[in-house]
């Protein structure tokens, strides 16, 4: 097994008019539930500029780490939050490749 870390993507694909209250959703879900986990290293929020969208980029330290955010149940009591204001696709791997200027 490799340092690398395990990125979890979420696409969330917001109802109209909803962006902003999912992006406050899921700031306050970051600073008070999932900084808290074991493993977790780091999250980005990127939001579409049509307002139809956002992307959660999440480094986590192993695949049982996501695993286990998942089946938090701080975690399962913000999901049907979440589902309220958008559909949810999601997708767990690694870089396989990096490119910086």
């Amino acid at each position: 097994m490799s340092d690398e870390s395990v990125i979890l993507i979420n696409l969330l694909k917001v109802k109209p008019g909803k962006q902003d209250a999912l992006i406050a959703l899921l700031k306050q879900n970051t600073d008070t539930v999932v900084r808290t986990l074991h493993g977790w290293k780091t999250t980005r929020l990127i939001a579409a500029k049509d307002g139809a969208g956002v992307v959660i980029y999440s480094e986590w330290k192993t695949s049982a780490a996501v695993e286990a955010m998942r089946s938090d149940p701080r975690m399962k009591a913000y999901f049907p939050k979440i589902i309220e204001l958008a559909s949810l696709d999601s997708i767990v791997g690694s870089a396989v490749s990096s490119e910086t200027r």
